[in-house]
C-alpha cells in the first residue's frame, strides 16, 4: 500500500534575484539541506508508529444533564492502541476549568487534591475546588457506592489486542459553578487536557456527534446532550531520553553471539548510573512511598544498560521449516512487568506455522502486508515478567514454513528487522554484525582486494 500525496504547486511568481556565485550557490545547497534535514529532525511525526497507524487514546466528554450552573458529565478514556498500554501507576487526567467550576461530586475515580474551597458556603464542601484537577481510577475493591460502569481498574488500560475488557475507563462528576459569568450558565468545554502518563500529549477538544446509551436488555437508547473528545498521541521520544531494550543474536549455523550494541540505554560508569553487578546481591532497595510512584530503574550492569533485552536465536533448520527461539529477559531489579507485549518486524511472519507458550496474533495495518506481529503472555502463566533474577524470563520457540519464493539464510535475512517492548522499539545491532554463515568469506574476500590496493598505492608513490 502506497500513501499518494497532492502535488505541491510552484508560486505564480517569484521575485528576480541575479544568479549566485558558484561558490555561493554551494553554501546556498548546504544550508538547504541542512535546514531540511533540521526541519525532519524535529518533526511531530516522532509521534507517528507505522506499525499502528492509527493509534491513540481518546477522551470522551458527555454532557449528560444540565440544570442552570449544575450538570452532570460522564468521562470515558479508550485506548486505541494494538499493544501499548498503560500499566501502573496508571493515568492521572488532568484539564483547565474555564470558568470556576468544582467537581460536587465524582463516581467512579477520585482526585487526588480537595484544594481551596473556602468560596463555598455551607456544610458540605465540593470534592475538588482545584482550577485544574488530577482524577485518578479507583482500586479494585472501591465502595459499591463510589463505582463506575467501566471503573476501578487503579488506572491501567490494556491493548485493545490483549484484553477487550480493560482497554477503557469511566467515572461521572456533578460539576457546579460558584459563580455565573458573561456566558450565563452554559456549559464550557474545560481545556489543557493532560493524560499524566510519560509520553502522552493531548490535542485540543473537537466536538462530536452525541453519544448513545444503551442499557443491557434494554432496545431503547438515550444520548448526551453534548460530546466533545480529545485525542492523545503518544511519542517514544517524550517518554524517555533514552531506549528501554536491546536486541542480541545468535544463530545454529554460527558460534558468535552478537550482543546488545555498547551503551544501548545507558554507558556504565557515568556520573549518575547505577547498575548492580551480576555476582553481587543487591542491596535493600528503597521502594516508592505512593502507589502513584513508579521507582527508578535499577539495572544489572552491562555493556549496554538496558532493562530489558531481547534475544532471537536461530534455532534450527528443516527441509521446509525453521526453528526460532526468542528470549526476553527483565534486568531491572525493581519492576515487574504486567501485561507484556513483543512486536516483531520479519518478512517470514506471513508463513508462522505454530507459537509455542506465547499468545501470538499477526497485525496488519496495511491490509495484505503480513510481516508483523504480537506476542504476549498467557494469562496466569507467563504474562508477568518478573524481576531481574533466576525466574526474571520469558521465552518462545516459533515454527515458520520456508517461503521458496524468499528464504534464506544469507545477509542475516532470518532476523527480524524491527522489535518493539510494550511499544517501544528497541536497539538493534548494526545489519554487517549479523550472524553469517560459514561459507559466505566475507572477512576473508575483503582482504585480499585491500591488499592489491595497499600494494597499488605503494607503487604509485614510490614512481
Amino acid at each position: 500500500m502506497f500513501l499518494e500525496y497532492p502535488p505541491i504547486h510552484p508560486p505564480t511568481s517569484f521575485r528576480t534575484m541575479p544568479p549566485l556565485p558558484a561558490i555561493g550557490r554551494s553554501m546556498g545547497t548546504v544550508f538547504i539541506l541542512s535546514f531540511f534535514f533540521l526541519i525532519i529532525s524535529i518533526s511531530p511525526s516522532y509521534g507517528y508508529d507505522p506499525l499502528d497507524p492509527h493509534a491513540n487514546i481518546t477522551i470522551t466528554w458527555d454532557l449528560m444533564l444540565q440544570n442552570d450552573a449544575t450538570y452532570d458529565v460522564r468521562v470515558s478514556l479508550y485506548n486505541f492502541q494494538l499493544f501499548r498500554h498503560v500499566d501502573r501507576p496508571g493515568w492521572k487526567l488532568s484539564w483547565t476549568w474555564i470558568s470556576d467550576e468544582a467537581i460536587w461530586d465524582i463516581w467512579g475515580a477520585e482526585a487526588t487534591e480537595q484544594g481551596n474551597c473556602s468560596r463555598f458556603k455551607g456544610g458540605v464542601l465540593p470534592h475538588c475546588c482545584e482550577k485544574q484537577p488530577v482524577i485518578v481510577d479507583l482500586m479494585p475493591g472501591a465502595p459499591y457506592n463510589k463505582q463506575f460502569n467501566n471503573c476501578c481498574k487503579g488506572g491501567v488500560l490494556t491493548s485493545m489486542t490483549q484484553d477487550q475488557t480493560m482497554y477503557g475507563a469511566a467515572f461521572r462528576m456533578n460539576v457546579n459553578k460558584a459563580t455565573i459569568n458573561n456566558t450565563g450558565n452554559r456549559f464550557s468545554m474545560p481545556l489543557n487536557f493532560n493524560l499524566g502518563v510519560p509520553g502522552y500529549t493531548c490535542g485540543d477538544p473537537f466536538q462530536v456527534p452525541p453519544s448513545k446509551f444503551k442499557a443491557d436488555g434494554s432496545r431503547r437508547s438515550t444520548q448526551a446532550l453534548e460530546t466533545w473528545n480529545v485525542t492523545c498521541i503518544y511519542s517514544q521520544f517524550q517518554a524517555s531520553l533514552t531506549p528501554k531494550c536491546c536486541v542480541s543474536l545468535s544463530a545454529f549455523y554460527n558460534s558468535t553471539i552478537i550482543p546488545c550494541p555498547q551503551c544501548s540505554c545507558n554507558c556504565e560508569g557515568l556520573g549518575g548510573t547505577k547498575c548492580v553487578k551480576s555476582d553481587k546481591t543487591p542491596p535493600l532497595l528503597e521502594l516508592p512511598h505512593a502507589n502513584d510512584e513508579e521507582p527508578q530503574p535499577l539495572v544489572r550492569c552491562s555493556n549496554h544498560m538496558c532493562p530489558i533485552k531481547v534475544h532471537w536465536h536461530v534455532k534450527e533448520s528443516y527441509r521446509e521449516y525453521w526453528r526460532v527461539k526468542i528470549t526476553i529477559t527483565n534486568l531491572n531489579y525493581v519492576k515487574n512487568y504486567s501485561q507484556w507485549n513483543l512486536v516483531v518486524l520479519h518478512p517470514n511472519l506471513r508463513n508462522v506455522t505454530e507459537v509455542f507458550s506465547f499468545n501470538y496474533l499477526p497485525l496488519n495495518p496495511y491490509g495484505s502486508i503480513n510481516d508483523t506481529g504480537m506476542f504476549w503472555g498467557i494469562k496466569y502463566y507467563n504474562d508477568m515478567l518478573l524481576q531481574s533474577g533466576p525466574s526474571g524470563n520469558v521465552q518462545t520457540e516459533m515454527l515458520l514454513n520456508k517461503d521458496p519464493s524468499i528464504f534464506t539464510f544469507r545477509e542475516g535475512w532470518t532476523f527480524p528487522r524491527k522489535i518493539s517492548f510494550n511499544g517501544d522499539e528497541c536497539v538493534m545491532p548494526p545489519p554487517d554484525e549479523y550472524p553469517r554463515l560459514p561459507n559466505s568469506g566475507h572477512s576473508v574476500t575483503e582482504k585480499p582486494s585491500l591488499i592489491f590496493f595497499s600494494l597499488f598505492l605503494l607503487i604509485v608513490l614510490v614512481l
